[in-house]
């Protein structure tokens, strides 16, 4: 009986298959008859999923994409429809995947000028120095000892974003981080109906959409008690808006009911996703990152201690005002930016209607990936580009804010990140405090040369192994 269900199933997908085969010649024929871009060599069946085969595709996709964020933003301002993303982000009614349009504008409005405005972002300063601090009393704990500093970086800035999205380490904080971490590996990968989505039978054969919809359904749980203790607070307690949390506004703004598109809890709930995929995978790989390079590069680890412990020099608490002034910090961070993008090629793109680019014809629904990664090391543009250099940044106009072609590492145009401020808080606090307090090398007297440096390609880039290191805790009185 197995053996025939198989044989049954493949017969249906080369069905299928073959409909949509002949459906592509046809089209084909029209296509040649326009100037299509060039594209490389490709193979029967497979196209050109094999030149993604040797390396992270991240390596391998060079296309410049700089005139479809600036010039032709508007045109390739929609997301394409992905089927992870339909289960998992409750439909495209999320602020990073929702479709180009009024409710997407409405959203992005919320964001910026409710969820993650400068006051808002500042208002949650003492809760990064409350668990930076955490941290530091975990390490000095371990004195001398190894330590996953891969895995404590992750949780910091996991339980930051708890705490700014719910208001308190969430109780369920463990497994949601754990659900959240399967979705985003599920969506960060090339799922083979994202490729032939006219052959709708690939999820049931596959079992990618049972997969997801346990991963909702284990969410949907999670988020509806967030809500729920949410309203009820609520309802017990004065309104105060300069301590509401994430969660807080959001249910706010569904009780007030003055939005053109009123939010229901599906929408809080693919904003609260959001928040957690977003803003805790993406700051730990950059500070994770920023570890790593600073042991592989002694001389940049000296500078920035020295920097920091002239500074704040007899300090043991480090608050965020202290470090508004330290710029070479500022530029460690930038560096490893370029170098080490969150998620190297930007969230992808769809043309919303046809257009020119270069003399090439862009159809309309063409799926657009942005090499953020490639860009930040194209000799073209930097000078030396593989080298961990800070004082590159030294009097260069280049900023994050996407307005330069070779430096976008939060992307730019409409569809910029929005979490950039609160990303760059999270990291800023913390990795001043692992500089300050300690003194670092690699266990069992390794030498800096000898970390690797391996990425393991997903949604964000993050190191293949985890970083693991020794502290040795600094007197600041000495």
């Amino acid at each position: 009986f197995p053996i025939s269900l198989l044989s049954f199933a493949i017969c249906i997908f080369f069905f299928f298959f073959t409909i949509r085969i002949t459906r592509l010649r046809s089209f084909n024929s029209l296509d040649t008859k326009r100037n299509l871009p060039p594209q490389p060599w490709k193979l029967p069946l497979v196209g050109h999923i094999h030149h993604l085969l040797g390396g992270p595709p991240h390596h391998a996709l060079k296309k410049i994409c700089w005139k479809i964020m600036k010039t032709h933003d508007i045109t390739f301002a929609n997301r394409p429809k992905l089927l992870s993303v339909d289960i998992i982000a409750y439909n495209y009614i999320d602020i990073a995947f929702s479709p180009y349009g009024d409710y997407w504008r409405q959203m992005r409005k919320i964001c910026v000028l409710e969820l993650l405005s400068a006051k808002k972002v500042q208002s949650f300063r003492s809760i990064r120095e409350q668990e930076s601090w955490n941290l530091v009393k975990s390490l000095a704990m371990q004195r001398s000892n190894t330590v996953n500093l891969s895995s404590m970086i992750f949780m910091l800035i996991s339980t930051i974003i708890s705490r700014v999205a719910v208001g308190s380490r969430c109780k369920d904080q463990e497994m949601l981080l754990a659900l959240v971490q399967d979705a985003i590996r599920i969506s960060g990968g090339f799922d083979v109906y994202d490729l032939f989505p006219s052959i709708t039978l690939l999820p049931l054969i596959t079992g990618t959409r049972n997969q997801m919809l346990k991963i909702r359904k284990k969410l949907d749980e999670i988020f509806d008690s967030i809500i729920l203790d949410h309203q009820e607070r609520r309802l017990n307690r004065n309104s105060n808006h300069e301590s509401e949390d994430l969660v807080d506004v959001l249910v706010r703004l569904k009780e007030e009911g003055d939005l053109q598109f009123p939010l229901a809890f599906d929408n809080i709930k693919a904003i609260i996703l959001d928040m957690f995929a977003a803003g805790s995978d993406t700051s730990s790989v950059t500070l994770e990152w920023a570890m790593s390079e600073l042991i592989k590069n002694p001389r940049v680890m000296k500078k920035a201690q020295n920097e920091l412990r002239q500074a704040l020099k007899g300090r043991t608490m480090i608050h965020e005002q202290d470090i508004q002034e330290l710029n070479y910090l500022k530029l460690v961070i930038k560096e490893t930016l370029r170098l080490h993008p969150p998620v190297p090629m930007l969230l992808p793109r769809e043309c919303r209607e046809s257009c020119e680019i270069g003399g090439y014809y862009i159809p309309v629904k063409t799926k657009v990936l942005i090499n953020a990664w490639m860009i930040g090391r194209d000799p073209n543009y930097w000078i030396d580009p593989e080298s961990f250099l800070p004082e590159r940044f030294t009097d260069n106009s280049v900023n994050m804010i996407g307005t330069d072609f070779e430096y976008f590492p939060f992307g730019a145009g409409r569809r910029m990140c929005p979490g950039m401020a609160l990303g760059l808080a999270n990291v800023e606090l913390p990795l001043a405090m692992l500089l300050y307090h300690f003194d670092w090398e690699l266990p069992n007297g390794a030498k800096s040369e000898d970390l690797d440096m391996f990425e393991s390609f997903g949604a964000t880039l993050k190191r293949k192994n985890n970083l693991l290191l020794v502290s040795h805790p600094y007197n600041a009185n000495h």
